[in-house]
């Protein structure tokens, strides 16, 4: 009988069938006495096949010429660098899974944007422990290893049941190029071109996304509803394996790809409409495309949005999947998941899973909301109102019209409740802010529907409870990174501990016996010795991949790290310069897409152009911008600092952790008393670090200054106002390009330029002091690095683990 479809039913919502088995989430059948059943064939001829991991220099050559044979099917005639990588590129992945899903218990899920890992290869060869040997085996195929490490593009060791779960993004921001100019060009960055080795396709892992359409509401006030019509897309799963150091333990990083549900319109298409037929399937790719397209247009916007769920829709659906094969009630989600969202970007996962156990599991609304509440827990990454992401509720009408009928509810159901009467805090702490048109604050979402919410670092999270969330306070009552990218301090580090190199990367508290060695002078020696360039030359780095919400502190901020450079240039006079320390400065970062920082970007390259190019100051100052900055970019300048640069308005960044990589690998640090920089003052000492600048508690009285009875920069800082008087004249090209940027600090002066530049100064001219004592320069340096324990990543996940996800480290064995 030939089946038919019902017109009617096309777009309508129908139960999704329970996934019976997937590549990552299968469990042994068990026979009456309770033992496994072998699924298919003959069970030893299996196990006899199976090929352990490859750890010696014969068995790894091994591999790779068969993965050459048979992955690539290639010969070594036609082998290049980059076919070597791929050969070379599997690990303990299936044992994990198998032994996570046996165990049965809780999990935590961690949703984020972006994952900056670094190259894949490097960090499984350094988890492993096989990077010699691979190094060996490669060089007896012919090739270089870190030449096949570098055909990378850039895109968990405590044995915790954790996976991340992100998109599979197409193209990165962007490549960076620099024009004649000095204007910073965007080209297209695949990400994917030569494809992933480290990626396997879970074909069978799919789940439908909708978008647009129709929801209608039940009226028996359940809150319940159905969402149908509208575009259906496909999200596809590739996992990415990671490996943990020292373990057989391999946690996986589970990213999404948006695919069409149907490709290709064939009637379209054989009536001539070419570009209708492909619509749906361009409409469909274009949603991981690119990671952060330019929202400074209503499609990019759009296409943001889109993203966001799109994501947190396929990851919720995959940890319900999972969390249903353990056979538990509904209820007792949040006994068995926790789901870390990083940021804002993954809030709308608050109200679909609220839909999911409204509209599919049919639970009643105050049920539904506290197993929500049990299940999130919120990271806020910015303490500037201005900052705080935002979607305008028409544009989440039209592309999630279930999502906000259920935001709506939330705002009378739960947040109303919590202060009733109360008209000017509701408005304070509602999730709608008024105005034209109204937008969703998302951060309020996330915390409101959040378990518990921290910050990034003390102060930040201070700020938080203080400042932008008050309300909702009152209510509620790295180590791995110094042997990746600096091998010979990692393995001086080991013989000096005279412990193996895993007790001190799994423990970095054991650091501290450092400080017995810093009187030593043969150490010292040691500690100082590096790759040989001018050691006399002072390496003075400032780096920062640009996201939307630092482009503004930065676009002023930035400008303060050179000024003095064009300050020292116009006023020492050629005996002076004899006895200056010699300064290398390195700056690196990205512009977002549409942003203004790119003037600074032009003016820093073409002050190092003249700076460069005048024989009267190359000799003791020199100035690089590095395109294109990366996690492989800073590898290669984080070991090679002697002092880096964080310098952000007091109490308006979090400081993330590349100040802690720095003072990892022994470098010293210069910045405000702000986020990060704080915690690391507290460790180390507050005289191994140079500060400047004025205190939070100062900032906005400043500000209000700067508003109502400003001063004219040449009063407050004359210094600071030559400088932009020669920038002005147009020493470093056309003057009109810089003037939006220097009025950012004649006029309003919102980051506090014109305060800080001096104190900048003096904070400077302490660093020089200190490095022309290159004992004790080094002495800070071993007590820096000596006091790093408290921010290794394995202690901060261990604590996540402890105090917010309630999880338990599980051992493959």
């Amino acid at each position: 009988m030939t089946s038919v479809l019902d017109p009617s039913t096309i777009g309508k919502p129908k139960r999704p069938r329970r996934h019976v088995r997937s590549l990552t989430g299968y469990l042994p059948e068990k026979d009456e006495s309770g033992k496994e059943r072998w699924p298919r064939g003959e069970e030893t001829v299996w196990k006899d096949g199976y090929r352990p991991l490859d750890t010696s220099v014969q068995s790894i050559t091994k591999s790779f010429v068969n993965h050459v044979q048979t992955s690539l099917a290639r010969q070594v005639y036609s082998l290049d660098d980059l076919g070597a990588y791929q050969a070379t590129a599997l690990i303990n992945w299936n044992d994990t899974q198998l032994h996570m899903n046996r165990k049965g218990g809780k999990r935590a899920y961690y949703l984020s944007l972006e994952f900056l890992m670094g190259r894949a290869l490097d960090n499984a060869l350094l988890n492993l422990g096989l990077k010699d040997k691979f190094e060996q085996g490669t060089d007896k195929l012919g090739f270089n290893l870190e030449d096949l490490l570098a055909q990378e593009r850039d895109a968990a060791s405590q044995e915790l049941p954790v996976w991340g779960y992100g998109l599979r993004y197409k193209y990165g921001i962007f490549q960076q190029l620099i024009s004649p100019d000095g204007q910073q060009l965007e080209a297209p960055d695949p990400w994917l071109e030569n494809s992933n080795p480290w990626e396997l396709p879970r074909i069978d892992v799919t789940y439908e996304i909708r978008f647009y359409g129709v929801a209608d509401r039940y009226h028996d006030g359940s809150g319940r509803g159905v969402w149908h019509g509208g575009q259906e897309v496909l999200a596809v799963a590739y996992d990415v394996m990671i490996p943990g150091f020292n373990t057989r333990n391999t946690n996986n990083l589970r990213l999404w790809e948006s695919k069409p549900k149907r490709g290709f319109d064939l009637n379209s298409f054989n009536a001539g409409d070419y570009e209708r037929a492909v619509e749906s399937s361009n409409s469909a790719a274009a949603i991981t495309a690119v990671l952060y397209p330019n929202d400074h247009t209503s499609f990019g916007k759009e296409l943001r949005l889109k993203q966001q769920y799109f994501w947190t829709a396929a990851s919720l659906a995959d940890i319900l999947r999972r969390f249903k094969n353990l056979g538990k009630p509904i209820t007792e989600l949040s006994d068995y998941v926790a789901i870390q969202l990083n940021d804002t970007h993954p809030t709308l996962a608050i109200p679909e899973l609220m839909r999911i156990l409204l509209d599919e599991e049919d639970l009643p609304w105050g049920i539904a909301w506290k197993i929500v509440t049990e299940t999130f827990f919120f990271t806020n990454h910015t303490v500037l109102p201005e900052a705080l992401e935002k979607w305008p509720v028409p544009l989440l009408e039209h592309l999630l019209p279930r999502h906000m009928q259920i935001i709506y509810d939330i705002v009378s159901l739960a947040v109303e409740q919590m202060f009733p009467g109360d008209r000017d805090r509701f408005a304070r702490m509602s999730l709608i802010e008024e105005g034209f048109p109204k937008n969703i604050r998302m951060a309020h979402l996330a915390c409101i529907g959040s378990r518990k919410v921290n910050g990034v670092a003390e102060l930040h999270s201070e700020l938080v409870r203080t400042t932008i969330l008050k309300d909702f306070v009152d209510y509620y009552g790295v180590g791995k990174y110094v042997v990746v990218c600096n091998p010979r301090l990692s393995e001086l580090i080991t013989e000096t501990l005279k412990i193996p190199k895993s007790a001190w990367l799994k423990d970095l508290s054991k650091l501290q016996r450092l400080l017995n060695y810093v009187e030593d002078e043969d150490f010292q020696a040691a500690w100082a010795s590096g790759l040989k360039v001018d050691t006399h030359a002072l390496f003075d780095v400032q780096i920062k991949l640009f996201m939307w919400v630092h482009t503004r502190v930065h676009r002023a901020r930035w400008v303060l790290h050179f000024f003095p450079a064009l300050l020292e240039a116009e006023a020492m006079q050629p005996e002076e310069r004899k006895k200056a320390v010699p300064r290398n400065v390195f700056f690196a970062g990205k512009a977002a897409p549409g942003c203004h920082i790119s003037q600074t970007i032009r003016l820093i390259v073409n002050v190092a152009r003249v700076l460069n190019a005048d024989p009267d100051t190359q000799d003791y100052l020199r100035v690089f911008f590095l395109p294109d900055y990366s996690v492989t970019l800073a590898e290669v300048l984080i070991p090679a600092s002697d002092i880096s640069q964080h310098i952000s308005t007091a109490g308006t960044e979090a400081s993330g952790t590349s100040n802690m990589k720095f003072c990892l690998n022994g470098g010293l640090l210069l910045g405000t008393v702000d986020g990060a920089n704080i915690e690391i003052a507290e460790e180390v000492g507050s005289s191994n670090v140079f500060f400047f600048g004025n205190l939070t508690p100062d900032v906005e009285d400043l500000r209000y200054q700067h508003t109502y009875h400003p001063i004219p920069v040449e009063q407050k800082s004359p210094a600071l106002a030559q400088v932009l008087d020669v920038i002005t004249k147009g020493l470093f090209g056309d003057d009109n390009v810089y003037e939006p940027l220097l009025n950012t600090i004649r006029k309003g002066d919102h980051y506090l330029i014109t305060d800080d530049f001096d104190s900048y100064i003096e904070a400077l001219q302490m660093v020089d002091e200190a490095y022309e004592d290159r004992t004790e320069w080094t002495k800070k340096s071993i007590r820096t690095t000596a006091k790093m324990g408290k921010f290794s990543s394995d202690r901060a996940i261990q604590d996540y683990a402890q105090e917010y996800w309630n999880i338990e480290s599980s051992k493959v064995e």
